[in-house]
């Protein structure tokens, strides 16, 4: 098969070597043209460092290049530049794989934005547990791969998986795409308990909520099942996002948490850190939905209000006492 990958990050070009290590033709593309040069010269890239990428693995700046090469599009550039960047991709292609984890400003998620700019291609997502340089290090890892088309998404599933990369499927595209972009705010949240002390019961507790917080604006955004949100790209995806040293998110919190300026922490990192664009949109869904989302309510206050996060803390242990629930029977498929 040929891939055409949107987006030379750590991501999208550990993906590309994936794909090329599994026999498949890829062209890369780079925003600028240094990146792109290292990777057709060098064969490295600045955001893997210590990673050797396949001689056969080519990088270009041109996108009608990239879009002539192949019309199966991988996406994985930042969302917020999602929009822009497709708008600028002609013929549209014949076929959609989204990396990238968010929901950018006009309040869409990623599928949204692909229906209303090629109404007739068809979409899959692929998201889990999946750091890029583990990837890329060849170290074992499990994601799922959402397509309302089931052919595609076992057409996928067998493209992309091998040894060290396992591939699960699912329709369920929104919650797949929902748990991607929440778990990014809820890691930000457990940056800041590491950042104020690395509390293990604080930081078990928070993870826990935000898996409620993801399940519940997953539903009412459309998401298909609730069981979605305790597979690989819901629980898994904030596992490992929450704890992870690879965490970008993670890393913002726990800055901040520490008396770093938000805009200096950003200014530092090579890699976007998506929960800090997500926050705001996210939280204005879930606002139009009725849904009520308390630890993302306190990351935008600490990330653009510069609340003190203790006090962040303090309030949301200090919330009106409830029973605890997310998703009841009721919720659950009548064949469970």
């Amino acid at each position: 098969m040929k891939f055409s990958i949107l987006g030379a990050g750590s991501w999208g070009t550990a993906f590309a070597k994936l794909l090329v290590e599994n026999g498949h033709d890829v062209l890369l593309w780079a925003r600028r043209k240094e990146v792109a040069r290292k990777i057709n010269d060098d064969h490295k890239s600045e955001y893997l460092e210590g990673i050797e990428l396949p001689v056969e693995l080519r990088a270009t700046t041109d996108l009608q290049e990239l879009s002539r090469f192949s019309d199966l599009v991988v996406i994985a550039v930042p969302v917020k530049h999602v929009r822009k960047v497709l708008k600028r991709l002609w013929p549209a292609p014949r076929m959609v794989l989204n990396l990238s984890k968010g929901i950018d400003e006009s309040l869409k998620a990623v599928s949204q934005i692909v229906q209303e700019i090629w109404p007739d291609t068809t979409y899959a997502v692929l998201s889990g547990p999946c750091h890029a340089i583990e990837v890329a290090r060849k170290l074992p890892t499990a994601v799922v791969v959402a397509s309302r088309n089931l052919e595609v998404a076992k057409t996928l599933q067998k493209a992309v998986s091998n040894s060290y990369f396992r591939v699960y499927l699912s329709h369920d595209v929104l919650g797949v795409e929902v748990s991607g972009a929440v778990k990014n705010v809820i890691a930000i949240a457990a940056g800041v308990v590491d950042g104020l002390g690395g509390w293990h019961n604080a930081k078990a507790s928070l993870i826990t909520r935000g898996l409620h917080e993801m399940a519940r604006f997953g539903l009412a955004f459309g998401a298909e099942n609730p069981l979605t949100f305790m597979g690989l790209a819901g629980v898994g995806d904030l596992i490992v996002t929450c704890n992870s040293p690879y965490s970008r998110n993670r890393y913002v919190g726990e800055m901040v948490a520490k008396g770093a300026e938000l805009s200096q922490v950003l200014e530092h990192m090579k890699m976007v850190a998506e929960g800090v664009h997500t926050v705001g949109p996210l939280l204005r869904l879930a606002r139009d939905l009725g849904v009520e989302m308390p630890i993302c309510e306190q990351v935008y206050e600490i990330l653009f209000k510069k609340k003190n996060p203790a006090s962040s803390i303090k309030e949301l242990m200090e919330r009106p006492l409830k029973l605890e629930s997310c998703l009841t029977a009721f919720d659950l498929p009548s064949s469970l």
